[in-house]
C-alpha cells in the first residue's frame, strides 16, 4: 500500500509539473471568464449561453488534459524505461497502472476545480443586452492569475523550487481567494430607468451555485476519458491516443442518434456498440441550469457516479490486460 501511495503522489506531482498542464489550466480558466465579458445580444438568453460555453470549455480542457497527461504519465515512462525501473522493485504492473490513474485523476480534479471557480464567476458576471460587463471582476481574476505566476517565479528564483507546480498551487489558492473577493463586489445592474448602476448587492449575488453539480458530472466524464486514455497509452503514443479518445468522444456525443434507435429496434451490433461507447449525454446536464429548475438532483449524481465507476473499472481492466504482456525494455 505504501508503494501504491508513493507512485500515485509522484504521478500527481509529475503531472502538475508539466508546463502544458499549467498552460491548459490557465488558458481555459481565463477564457471562461473572458466569455462572461462579451455582449452576445441573445434576446435575454445571454447568461445561459455563457454558462453553456463555460461548461464546454471545461469539458474540452479536461479531454485534452486527460490525453496529454496520460501519455506523459504512462507512454513516456514506458518509452524512456522509467516504468521498468519502478517495477524492478516489489511493485506489480497492476499497482503501477492503478496508481498512475489515481494520480492522473487527482490532477484532473484540480484542473476542474480551477475551471469551476471560473464557471461560477462567469455565471455571476454574465449579462444581457441591458447590462454591462463587470470589468472590475474580470481584471481582479486576471490579476489573481498574474499574482500566482509571480509567486511561482519568486519561489523558483529565490527558493530554487519548481516553478510550474508552485504556480499551480498558487493559482488554486489565489483564484479561490479572488472569487470570494469578487463576490463581495457590487454588481453593475442594467440600464433600465430607475435602476442604479452601482447599487449595493448581497454577497455572491448572481452566482449560480447549481453549476457545482453540473461541473461535478463533467468531472466524472473526464475521469472516464482518463481511463480510456490510460488504456490507449499502454500501447500507443500521444497522437494516436488523442485520435482514439477524440473519436470515442465524438461517437459518444452522437450515440443516441446513431445507435440508440437501432439498439431499441433489436439490432445486436447496435446494442453492443451502444453499450461499449460511453454516452456523454448522461454527464451533460446543462439543461438543469434553466430558469426555475432546482439543478442536478442528488440521486442523479449518485447514479452518474455509479456509471462512471463501472465504466472506469472496465476501461482500467482493459488497460491492465493490454499492459500485462507489454515489453518494457
Amino acid at each position: 500500500m505504501r508503494q501504491f501511495a508513493t507512485i500515485a503522489i509522484n504521478a500527481f506531482m509529475e503531472l502538475i509539473r508539466q508546463p502544458v498542464y499549467l498552460l491548459l489550466t490557465t488558458a481555459s480558466a481565463a477564457f471562461i471568464v473572458f466569455l462572461s465579458g462579451v455582449a452576445y445580444f441573445g434576446f435575454g438568453d445571454d447568461p445561459k449561453m455563457v454558462q453553456d460555453m463555460a461548461l464546454a470549455v471545461t469539458f474540452l480542457a479536461g479531454l485534452l488534459g486527460a490525453v496529454l497527461s496520460s501519455s506523459s504519465s504512462v507512454a513516456r515512462e514506458i518509452r524512456t524505461g522509467t516504468a521498468l525501473a519502478v517495477m524492478a522493485k516489489p511493485v506489480s504492473r497492476t499497482q503501477f497502472l492503478l496508481a498512475k490513474y489515481i494520480g492522473l485523476a487527482g490532477a484532473l480534479a484540480l484542473m476542474t476545480y480551477i475551471n469551476l471557480i471560473a464557471c461560477l464567476l462567469a455565471s455571476r458576471n454574465a449579462f444581457d443586452s441591458y447590462g454591462d460587463a463587470d470589468v472590475k471582476s474580470i481584471f481582479t481574476f486576471l490579476g489573481g492569475i498574474t499574482l500566482a505566476y509571480a509567486m511561482g517565479g519568486f519561489s523558483n528564483y529565490f527558493l530554487r523550487r519548481t516553478f510550474v507546480s508552485d504556480a499551480v498551487f498558487s493559482l488554486t489558492a489565489v483564484l479561490t481567494a479572488a472569487f470570494f473577493l469578487i463576490c463581495s463586489y457590487n454588481r453593475p445592474v442594467g440600464r433600465d430607468p430607475g435602476q442604479a448602476m452601482d447599487r449595493v448587492t448581497p454577497f455572491a449575488d448572481g452566482v449560480d451555485w447549481r453549476m457545482i453539480g453540473v461541473v461535478l458530472l463533467l468531472l466524472f466524464a473526464i475521469w472516464v476519458i482518463a481511463a480510456l486514455a490510460i488504456a490507449c497509452s499502454t500501447r500507443l503514443d500521444v497522437i494516436p491516443t488523442l485520435a482514439i479518445c477524440s473519436g470515442v468522444f465524438l461517437l459518444g456525443l452522437m450515440s443516441d442518434y446513431l445507435l440508440g434507435r437501432a439498439a431499441g429496434e433489436g439490432s445486436l451490433i447496435a446494442k453492443v456498440v451502444y453499450n461499449l461507447v460511453p454516452n456523454w449525454q448522461q454527464f451533460w446536464m446543462a439543461d438543469a441550469l434553466e430558469k426555475d429548475k432546482p439543478g442536478v438532483p442528488f440521486q442523479y449524481v449518485g447514479l452518474a457516479f455509479t456509471y462512471m465507476v463501472c465504466y472506469t473499472g472496465a476501461a482500467l481492466s482493459a488497460a491492465l490486460w493490454l499492459f500485462e504482456d507489454r515489453e518494457l525494455s
